[in-house]
Formats: structure tokens, C-alpha cells, sequence
């Protein structure tokens, strides 16, 4: 990894690393699936977490995360995807989510 990657890894603001970190499930940041990296992977839930900035609403963009799930179900895997916005100002409602995934799969 290299110094800049080290860097945006370790100064990153998303609430969900410091609230995942005591999670009762092993969560992994940045994992690699594939030939590509998600930002938050869980393998005794089977699950893969994905924050989307403002560049994933761009039809590219979209094509490529529609097939990055697809990749990722292939491998038994369930998505969930919140938005920037999601995580910093309804961050409740997304930790209710995967909270509710992890008491269904226990």
C-alpha cells in the first residue's frame, strides 16, 4: 500500500470504521473481492458494506457498482450500499440496518 493509500485509509471520517471496529463481527476495511477493493467486508456475515460518494450517481458509475454487486453476490456475498449522506446524517438508520442483517443470519 502506498503512503498516500496509508494516509486516505487512516484519516478517513466515515463514522461507520470507529463503530465497526467493537462490532460483534469481524469487520475488514477495504477488502479486496475479485479484482477489486470494497470498502467494508464481514466474512462470518457474508457481507459487503459500500459508501458511495457523489462520483458513484454518474451513469458510468452506476453501471460499474451494479456490476461490482453482481461480481460480489457470485461469491455468496450480500451488498448493502449507503450514500455519503447516509452514513454522516442518518447514521442510526444505517447501523439499524446491518444491526437487523446481523440478527437475521446469527
Amino acid at each position: 500500500m502506498s503512503r498516500v493509500e496509508t494516509r486516505l485509509r487512516n484519516n478517513c471520517a466515515c463514522p461507520l470504521i470507529n463503530v465497526l471496529k467493537p462490532y460483534k463481527h469481524r469487520v475488514l476495511r477495504q477488502h479486496p473481492i475479485h479484482h477489486f477493493i470494497v470498502d467494508f467486508y464481514c466474512h462470518s456475515l457474508k457481507l459487503v458494506i459500500e459508501v458511495k460518494g457523489d462520483s458513484h450517481f454518474v451513469e458510468m458509475a452506476q453501471a460499474y457498482d451494479e456490476r461490482r454487486t453482481l461480481i460480489s453476490e457470485s461469491y455468496g456475498l450480500q451488498v448493502l450500499r449507503f450514500t455519503n449522506q447516509q452514513v454522516l446524517h442518518d447514521f442510526e438508520a444505517v447501523y439499524m440496518e446491518i444491526e437487523a442483517l446481523s440478527d437475521v443470519q446469527a
